[in-house]
């Protein structure tokens, strides 16, 4: 029997189900984060995308419309955060629909897309996937916690040191909400 995929916008009962998920696996991500995911996206500032495999909870990822780094806020390009995917459900194509999923909402709005990596070993997959969906260096360096970092900056290799990528997308169709029908918003 095919395994039932689900993408769906984070609702209500899904914070707690996700912190305890991570925190099985031994992260640390608190219930207060999804409810903050929660609440930005009903303020229409963050979208969040949750997977489910067969009805369990498999990853998430959020599309910030409103991020802090610079470059992305200047363009007014969202901002692709925080794609996590459970252990037992990588190499299932999981992060690649929440992906696809993320890029399909920016593309009602935005003609480009942006995400962050980070550059410690922990990132190997990422930043292999990014590069192979069309995302390039958007060519400022690398930050620390948003702020750029200049040429011979001692700098933690940590979750904070990031590259920032973009990539063009196609403009979709926006259907309107009372009447479904579509309109062009190129």
């Amino acid at each position: 029997m095919a395994e039932s995929r689900e993408i769906r916008h984070l609702n209500d009962g899904d914070p707690e189900t996700i912190s305890a998920a991570f925190k099985s696996i031994g992260a640390g991500k608190p219930v207060a984060q999804y409810r903050r995911y929660l609440a930005e996206q009903l303020a229409g500032t963050r979208v969040c995308l949750v997977a489910t495999l067969d009805t369990e909870f498999a990853g998430y990822v959020t599309v910030n419309w409103a991020p802090t780094y610079a470059a992305f806020a200047e363009q007014q390009i969202p901002d692709i955060q925080d794609l996590n995917v459970l252990p037992e459900f990588r190499r299932k194509g999981v992060a690649t629909r929440l992906l696809d999923r993320a890029e399909e909402e920016i593309s009602r709005r935005s003609s480009v897309a942006g995400i962050g990596v980070g550059l410690h070993p922990g990132y190997n997959q990422a930043q292999r996937l990014y590069a192979k969906r069309g995302y390039i260096p958007d060519g400022r360096g690398v930050t620390y916690r948003d702020r750029y970092v200049e040429e011979g900056t001692p700098v933690v290799l940590d979750d904070d040191l990031v590259l920032h990528l973009t990539k063009r997308l196609s403009r979709q169709p926006v259907r309107d909400e009372p009447s479904g029908t579509l309109r062009a918003d190129l």
